[in-house]
């Protein structure tokens, strides 16, 4: 397929459908020449972080919008603005090769309307960007909603906060100690011509200089090394997971914290289990490739009587379902498929969850709470509400005020991630 035809359609499910983009974007990959599937990733990726003022642009050019059967060239529209405007791509070969997608969309007839608006475009480029920046909006392609949260919970650094949102995100690597030191790893990069530089905190964590296939990876295929960014890699220095100890990794998939624990403790007894069937196969494949064995368990982490009647654990990592706010450099399509009215509903889920496995945890145990957001309701006050219900249980991270850790998006290059880690008394 005409690879600005798969972008358009990959669009049009994401935003008109509310489809994930992650699960859009490998299906139109298959079905485009492999060297394009980066070009592709660029151009949804890209489309996505501006949306507001793409379509601020198309709205002004446009006297009817697109509607019914040809919205996919609404999406169209979008991309061919995206190549101009942002990327290396000639101009007059974006133009080009967008209007060459109408065949493939078996539209050839809108092969003029794209070309004009696409032409008037680059007349007026100048103008055009700027009204399109004149707006809240436009200005900083979020939604009002989570602009709003993010300016209540961060009113001094917000702003810094969204710019990251919009950088491109950098590809960490996870260095199986089984097999390297992290030292040993990087030479063995080098050796392939791959650079790379160590996290200060993160200490299985390499991130690459550039973006790379993982077929260059030395030893990819060998378990030697995974892609995991730096902040989910935390994850494991907080649980501090020991030898033979009962260990369960709730909502696990796809399975790299649960890979992360058995490298650091390959005979540490592992339960991962996650509320979605279909991902329970991540957790599989990436424990195959790595040569690694737990449990695996489709589990409602709310109703543990359903699923576990063995012992308490020892650890548990409650990486739990969240808004994902601190991921969107990765994930753009969040902005736009998240609401507003999720966040209370996900606080909610959090909360029962985190009281389940409160009961299943080991007197002397640690639980760790983690999340990919940067929403205090998910986060420091999820944490100061739980601490509020269960006075007995110990805080190992922050103070009573200031619960857990905030990570922001950028900091050290990392992801938005957030941890509270929580011990239980011997006693109470």
């Amino acid at each position: 397929m005409n690879v600005r035809a798969a972008a358009a359609r990959v669009l049009y499910h994401v935003v008109d459908q509310g489809q994930s983009l992650s699960q859009q974007l490998p299906l139109a990959q298959q079905q485009i020449a492999p060297r394009d599937a980066a070009l592709l990733q660029e151009m949804c990726y890209g489309t996505l972080r501006w949306l507001p003022r793409l379509e601020y642009i198309v709205q002004a050019l446009m006297d009817k919008p697109l509607k019914g059967k040809q919205r996919v060239f609404h999406h169209l529209l979008l991309v061919g603005l995206y190549q101009i405007s942002y990327m290396r791509i000639p101009a007059h070969a974006a133009v080009a090769e967008t209007v060459n997608a109408t065949k493939p969309l078996k539209r050839p007839q809108l092969r003029g309307l794209i070309n004009a608006i696409l032409r008037n475009y680059q007349r007026d480029q100048a103008a055009l960007d700027q009204a399109s920046q004149a707006h809240e909006a436009g200005l900083y392609c979020h939604p009002s909603w989570l602009l709003k949260r993010l300016q209540a919970a961060y009113p001094s650094n917000w702003q810094d906060i969204v710019a990251a949102n919009h950088q491109k995100a950098p590809m960490w690597l996870r260095v199986n100690r089984q097999y390297h030191s992290r030292e040993s790893y990087h030479s063995e990069l080098q050796q392939a011509g791959i650079g790379a530089s160590a996290h200060p905190d993160a200490m299985d964590a390499l991130k690459l200089d550039a973006p790379c296939d993982v077929s260059r990876l030395p030893g990819f295929d060998q378990g030697w090394v995974s892609v995991q960014d730096a902040a989910a890699q935390l994850a494991v220095d907080y649980l501090q997971p020991a030898s033979a100890e009962h260990i369960l990794d709730c909502c696990a998939a796809p399975g790299g914290k649960t890979c992360h624990i058995l490298e650091h403790q390959p005979d540490a007894i592992v339960t991962a289990i996650d509320a979605d069937e279909n991902r329970l196969s991540r957790i599989k494949e990436n424990l195959s490739r790595l040569g690694l064995n737990a449990e695996v368990k489709h589990a409602d982490a709310r109703e543990p009587s359903a699923w576990h009647q063995g012992p308490t654990f020892d650890r548990i990592l409650l990486d739990a379902p969240c808004s994902a706010t601190g991921v969107i450099r990765r994930h753009p399509d969040i902005k736009w498929l998240r609401r507003d009215s999720d966040i209370h509903a996900l606080v909610t889920l959090q909360a029962e969850i985190l009281d389940a496995m409160w009961q299943q945890l080991a007197p002397g145990g640690t639980l760790v709470y983690a999340t990919c957001s940067v929403l205090p309701d998910e986060n420091s006050e999820q944490i100061r509400a739980f601490l509020a219900r269960e006075p007995s249980a110990i805080l190992r991270t922050g103070t009573q005020t200031q619960p857990g850790r905030q990570i922001l998006p950028g900091e050290d290059d990392m992801d938005g991630f957030y941890y509270a880690c929580l011990e239980k008394p011997l006693c109470d």
